[in-house]
């Protein structure tokens, strides 16, 4: 057989066994053989390189590796969902269908928690892969989606179509990247979804096809299918991934009873899900129905409520943070909840803890707040065993050993031991994080080891680095480049506005956005040294305890002699400021929840607040504007009960571009 045939043959064997497993859950062969053929392929493709075709199983392995993404305009819109929180909004819905279409039924499907995806094929071959970016512009991201295993690269007919579904990454691999990262001493994944997004979007192909992808599709664009379910029929027997957990439902209270029955499922699906999709399952009735700019009237996202599982409290543990204040900390039996592993959550203080009655060894309910922030709801006080043990707060700082402190009228036990280790080296991570001087490769863990070598002791020590050239390159895990990336991110820092080396000094009550208050009205370091009570308390969204702190701290010799050393260690000491463009969002107070697909909160804070707006983190009364991402999270339904205007992604585009 000459190495034409055989590629040949090989490719069939390869690509049915993928199949196989990765689409249908049915081995037809063992690990050891494929490994031992995929070689072989591999092998025979070096040799003959102009064998290799598009839909060779070896471009699994990955390789392609882009400079950046290109954008790929779609031809038929991927439009979002409109989310529903409650069975009442369900009905609605309904009724809205029924009085346009009475014979509507419905198909309910899971709702992976992953991204969005268009596939196209041409003539059978997967030519284009690529995100759903805004609806109407996404990127293209074939290179890497071909590492996807349960991906056709060929179809078993010559068809071109355009199927549409979501990746995702599979709780098994989620932990493993983790760990992974974890040896490596890299920033882990918050969850399943932030995993599934930054493997897509890497443009080493080799990196994406490590991470174990998977995907579902649900959606085909094909005129002649008249209803939801033949779609997912004739996509399974194209060859693609279909979940088969969908059922086709007559009318809504249908619907509810398999929403009620997926959510006690949730827990033991091996993929995260955050809701159940529910669409008309009559094709030709979605034009009756209709749509509106942003989403189709036939189809809506029921999100299940927070998610709450149950875990054993193992241990509560002390936190010393860098104004000293003492945080306990619950540490308990890894587990799974809205797409992240978490083992830990803040309990706040003692009188959080005791109101609650939280025994260590209890069975504690977790769950995350905003679905955000893992937070422990309460114990099971039912299953509360003999070998539960009462909380007890420490006395003693567990880092220095001093004695701990009270304040009358608070909550929290305070160290105020100035010579705290944890409080300083806590202080230090501060002011390097990105938030406040934002100096790269000075991160926690080096931090920590630059103090524990005592090459840093305090803020003017990081700026003397470069004295210690020679000596940081004979540290464990440090180099040559390592060592000068470090070095030149911190000369780069010095140019950075003063607002963030006010925030990132660490005075009590000044958060970033009042330290840019202040240096807007002060206008440099001077200024702000010389700054009276008197003249702070006049400046608005600035109370007494601020004004205060801020003073108490210019008027110290031991910081006004730090100041002089950092200026004249080169550090920007004045105050560059941006001229505020009057646009729709000035003086409006903004909430962000979900994900932007165009860009980063920080970004769209940074936009927000050049055109005089504010971007918070909780929604209030006071809210102007709630920004609506991908995937919201309860700030959605605590602004529609308060009546704040919901703004979506597309005009939040088209606002900041007036």
């Amino acid at each position: 057989m000459d190495a034409v045939d055989r590629i040949q043959v090989l490719k069939e064997q390869l690509n049915k066994a993928s199949e196989a497993y990765y689409v249908y859950d049915n081995p037809i062969m063992e690990d050891y053989e494929y490994d031992k053929l995929m070689n072989e392929l591999i092998d025979l493709e070096e040799k003959y390189p102009q064998l290799k075709t598009p839909d060779s199983p070896t471009n699994r392995i990955g390789g392609e590796v882009l400079t950046k993404f290109v954008k790929v305009k779609h031809d038929q819109k991927m439009m979002s969902l409109a989310d529903a929180f409650s069975y009442d909004e369900l009905r609605e819905f309904d009724q809205r269908v029924k009085s346009v279409a009475p014979n509507a039924t419905y198909l309910c499907e899971l709702k992976i928690d992953g991204l969005s995806v268009s596939l196209k094929y041409e003539n059978g071959l997967l030519v284009q892969a690529a995100t759903r970016g805004n609806g109407s512009i996404g990127e293209n991201i074939t290179h890497n989606v071909k590492t996807i295993k349960s991906v056709p690269l060929r179809l078993k007919n010559n068809e071109t179509l355009e199927v549409r579904g979501e990746i995702f990454m599979p709780k098994k691999s989620f932990i493993a990247l983790n760990l992974e990262r974890e040896e490596n001493e890299e920033e882990l994944f918050a969850n399943c979804r932030n995993a599934a997004a930054g493997s897509v979007r890497q443009l080493d192909s080799r990196i994406a096809a490590k991470r174990n992808l998977d995907v579902f599709l649900y959606y085909y664009l094909n005129p002649d299918v008249l209803t939801q379910e033949e779609a997912l029929i004739d996509m399974k027997n194209l060859g693609f991934k279909v979940n088969p957990l969908y059922r086709h439902c007559m009318n809504v209270e249908e619907v509810i009873d398999y929403i009620q029955q997926m959510g006690e499922k949730r827990q033991s699906l091996e993929y995260d899900i955050d809701g159940i999709v529910i669409k008309v399952n009559e094709i030709p009735l979605h034009n009756v129905i209709g749509e509106t700019v942003k989403y189709p009237k036939w189809a809506i996202a029921y999100k299940f409520p927070p998610e709450e599982v149950s875990t054993e409290l193992l241990d509560i543990t002390f936190q010393v943070g860098r104004s000293g204040v003492i945080t306990p900390v619950a540490n308990f039996k890894p587990v799974f909840v809205q797409g992240s592993l978490i083992s830990k959550a803040t309990l706040h203080n003692e009188d959080y803890i005791r109101t609650k009655d939280i025994h260590i060894h209890d069975k504690v309910i977790i769950r995350k707040a905003g679905d955000v922030i893992p937070e422990v709801v309460r114990p099971i006080i039912d299953k509360r065993g003999s070998n539960c043990i009462p909380f007890k707060m420490i006395e003693l700082c567990p880092s220095c050993g001093s004695r701990l402190v009270r304040r009358p009228m608070e909550a929290d036990y305070y160290c105020l031991n100035p010579n705290c280790e944890e409080k300083i080296i806590n202080k230090l991570i501060h002011f390097a994080s990105k938030p406040a001087y934002d100096i790269d490769s000075l991160g926690d863990k080096v931090v920590r080891q630059l103090y524990q070598a005592s090459f840093i002791k305090n803020i003017v020590d990081i700026f003397k680095l470069k004295n210690h050239y020679e000596e940081l390159l004979v540290m464990p895990g440090w180099g040559q480049k390592s060592v000068e990336n470090l070095l030149n991110a911190i000369e780069e820092s010095k140019k950075n506005n003063l607002d963030k080396l006010i925030f990132g000094l660490g005075i009590r009550h000044c958060g970033s956005k009042i330290a840019r208050i202040l240096c807007r009205n002060f206008k440099n370091i001077e200024g702000l040294k010389n700054a009276t009570y008197e003249q702070i308390i006049t400046i608005g969204d600035i109370g007494d305890a601020i004004a205060k702190e801020f003073v108490l701290f210019m008027q110290d010799s031991a910081n006004i002699n730090m100041l002089d050393e950092l200026s004249s260690l080169g550090l920007n000491m004045q105050y560059q400021f941006d001229e505020i463009k009057v646009n729709y969002f000035t003086n409006k107070k903004c909430v962000l929840t979900g994900t932007l697909m165009s860009m980063g909160r920080s970004e769209a804070k940074k936009i927000i607040e050049g055109f005089g707006g504010s971007l918070s983190e909780s929604v209030s009364k006071k809210t102007d504007i709630l920004i609506l991402g991908e995937n919201p999270g309860s700030k959605y339904d605590k602004a529609k009960k308060l009546g704040i205007y919901i703004m979506q992604e597309d005009e939040f585009l088209d606002k900041i571009k007036e």
